[in-house]
């Protein structure tokens, strides 16, 4: 499964016209076919699937949306800046509800701009990112975002630090943004000129300079006074048309130059995102099969070698259970094992354990001695210390054999000493041995029927 940071750069290399490879496919398809290879993986588990049931439903609406040609632009803002007023003014028409009451749209509302190339541009309105029901509402607003492909943030005046942490957020979504300044109509041109400067500080590193524009969405009338005849005054007010028209033509231009790529990309990030989540859902599945192999395998070779009274049969019952684990954990990931590789994989990672803990392994052996001097009859304490040293050791293996196969058959560039370093550094050994000692001691004491 390919990483966000492989679909973007792949985006990145066929925009800047990269020669690498000729007749290069469009951004288009490649989102498409990086949607339908993630849809039709037939390596993601059904359980997989099913958690991530709606992402996967976003697939579809996603590869609908390429096919038609869609570019989705979200609005978002503050309670009452304007946010509906805007989308209708960039429409023509009263299509998103607006009024005085605080926060009067709940929920996501979609319309399609007919002026926009292909099959149209559709403004998302949503709710207030301060809405009074907050959490719910603002993680919609940028739910809505990550399936937008360009996001107008709605301001009215100098930005808050809410305004401003939002704005920092959405920038985090990779969408490309516009700081939209509404209701300038009630500054002068030289406010008006001070606020864009101080949005345009705000939104450095966020956006570009010229993506922060003023407009007036619903302008407040004008205030006439009218003198009739007979010299009495009287006061009317004149509707003043929404001033969008800076804002419609950025809107439009970008959508003719960069269109095509927005929702590419959108898809591509969308594609990236969800690859990631379906590879650490499937890791952390592994993980939890993986955790169940290794313990079963710690307690079958701690029993084994508590039992065991021989020194040189607790070592060859110790190596086959070892070798056993490793090609099991092999399947598990995805990777397996030839009993060769099982083999020196176990002798590599044993080796650096000797290493660090000799004398660990100087206590096991004293263990298996007094067991023959005692022909057989140790006391079930020493052989429950003895398996527990076993289980540790196993381990041990389990975890470094895992790291191992996670990484691809591969130690990296650290190697198998610091991997088995970190790996026991990691571990509480003597809260592991005492429940490994408890448990041995039990089975022990339970006797074979257990």
């Amino acid at each position: 499964m390919k990483s966000l940071g492989g679909w973007i750069d792949s985006l990145g290399q066929w925009w800047r016209g990269d020669a690498a490879a000729t007749a290069p496919p469009t951004p288009v398809d490649q989102a498409s076919d990086a949607l339908r290879q993630l849809l039709d993986d037939p390596s993601i588990p059904d359980s997989v699937r099913r958690e991530l049931g709606e992402e996967f439903a976003r697939i579809e609406s996603l590869l609908a949306k390429l096919a038609r040609d869609e570019l989705h632009v979200a609005v978002f803002g503050r309670v009452s800046v304007g946010k509906s007023a805007l989308g209708n003014a960039l429409l023509g028409q009263s299509a998103f509800e607006t009024g005085v009451l605080h926060g009067t749209t709940v929920s996501a509302n979609q319309q399609r701009w007919t002026e926009a190339g292909g099959a149209g541009l559709h403004l998302i309105d949503t709710p207030g990112i301060n809405e009074l029901d907050g959490e719910s509402r603002e993680r919609l607003a940028f739910e809505v975002a990550e399936i937008s492909d360009l996001v107008l943030f709605v301001v009215d005046g100098d930005m808050t630090q809410v305004e401003r942490d939002a704005l920092a957020t959405l920038a985090r979504t990779e969408r490309p943004l516009l700081l939209v300044l509404n209701k300038a109509d009630r500054y002068d041109e030289a406010e008006r000129e001070r606020l864009l400067t101080r949005l345009r500080q705000h939104a450095a590193g966020l956006l570009p300079a010229d993506n922060v524009l003023a407009c007036a969405a619903s302008p407040a009338p004008l205030r006439l006074i009218e003198v009739d005849a007979q010299g009495v005054e009287r006061e009317r007010q004149q509707p003043r048309p929404a001033d969008v028209a800076e804002l419609r033509e950025r809107l439009l231009a970008i959508c003719a130059r960069e269109g095509k790529t927005l929702s590419a990309l959108n898809a591509g990030l969308f594609a990236g995102r969800l690859s990631d989540q379906v590879a650490q859902r499937v890791a952390e599945a592994r993980r939890d099969v993986a955790d169940r192999v290794i313990r079963h395998y710690c307690l079958g070779k701690g029993v084994a070698v508590a039992l065991n009274p021989v020194p040189v049969a607790d070592l060859l019952a110790a190596a086959a259970l070892d070798a056993a684990l490793v090609m099991h954990l092999g399947k598990v990931y995805g990777m397996p094992l030839t009993r060769r590789e099982a083999g020196q994989l176990i002798a590599t990672i044993c080796a650096q354990l000797i290493a660090l803990m000799g004398a660990i392994w100087g206590v096991h052996l004293v263990a298996s001695a007094l067991k023959v001097a005692s022909a057989g009859l140790s006391t079930v304490l020493t052989a429950g210390a003895q398996g527990a040293l076993a289980w540790y050791a196993t381990l041990v293996v389990g975890r470094a054999a895992e790291r191992y196969l996670v990484a691809g058959k591969s130690w990296g560039e650290s190697g198998p000493k610091r991997a088995v370093q970190d790996i026991v550094a990691q571990l509480d050994r003597d809260s592991i041995l005492r429940e490994a000692r408890d448990e041995i001691l039990a089975r022990l004491r339970a006797g074979p029927a257990r």
